[in-house]
């Protein structure tokens, strides 16, 4: 578990390249056979990803947490985005399929990762936030979580965002997760821009192909830096920073958020106008 500290906003625009990219993107999230994890300063939320192929992958406690097991103060959500693979929590299985998802709640002493077939492997998105109480686990998916449409042709960013924590029977302390699927012929996440001051994001970017990238933007709307990233790598926003992705091909995002509130709609939006 790899930790990253806070930066401020002052000391950010001094960064150069590297160091921008060594403090906010998560690269190598995905790693065969492997669980990797990134512990944040922002909001303490911390970031992973599980591809289990010949073995299962349990869940263990890392130093960092000061905990006897991961989940002891914490919660879970998890997301597949690669073949069928299954959950287990506590001895109870969840099965899962692409662009499936299940939130596992405090108190959850035993979870274990497993794909169904080692050859074609579940790819498990995780995203874990402090809790103060205890809500049961919950399958989720693209399927029956509320779905909002957002963007338009002229702007290039039509798509459609689905909202699964907290979601239709899907309830969360504070974690705040979903998907954003972009149509065809869009290319940006979110324009216009916003920020969310009183959280913390994280924007997973999938189904890139491996020789295309995306330009994320970030940073304060007066003074904007930006990363290159790539298929399956994560960004993280700090609360004074715009997110906003632009891919040279087709792309979808998965955000997790927490903070002071889980209002979706909770943003200060930024005028395009104010960009530099």
């Amino acid at each position: 578990m790899e930790v990253r500290y806070s930066t401020h906003p002052e000391e950010f625009v001094q960064y150069p390249t590297t160091k921008i990219r060594e403090h906010f993107l998560i690269e190598n999230l995905m790693n065969e056979g492997r669980v990797k994890f990134i512990y944040s300063h922002y909001e303490r939320l911390v970031v992973g990803g599980a591809v289990p192929t010949m073995h299962d992958i349990d869940l263990h406690t890392y130093e960092p947490l000061k905990s006897g097991y991961f989940l002891e103060r914490r919660e879970m959500g998890v997301v597949n985005i690669g073949e069928k693979g299954k959950v287990m929590v506590d001895g109870v299985p969840y099965e899962l399929n692409n662009k499936e998802g299940l939130y596992i709640g405090r108190g959850s002493e035993s979870v274990t990762f497993i794909s169904h077939n080692s050859q074609r492997p579940a790819r498990f998105f995780i995203c874990s936030s402090p809790a103060h109480k205890r809500f049961p686990c919950k399958k989720f998916s693209i399927n029956e979580a509320e779905a909002i449409e957002s963007g338009s042709t002229e702007t290039a960013d039509r798509k459609k965002n689905y909202l699964f924590l907290p979601g239709k029977g899907a309830e969360s302390c504070q974690l705040i997760m979903g998907m954003s699927i972009l149509k065809p012929g869009s290319v940006w996440s979110t324009m216009p821009l916003h920020l969310h001051e009183r959280r913390t994001e994280i924007c997973f970017y999938f189904d890139l192909p491996e020789n295309q990238k995306i330009m994320h933007l970030m940073g304060q709307a007066h003074e904007t830096r930006h990363l290159i990233a790539g298929n399956e790598q994560a960004v993280i926003s700090p609360p004074w920073s715009i997110q906003s992705g632009a891919g040279t091909h087709h792309y979808n995002v998965i955000w997790a958020m927490a903070g002071e509130n889980q209002d979706y709609l909770d943003n200060d939006e930024t005028d395009i106008h104010y960009l530099k």
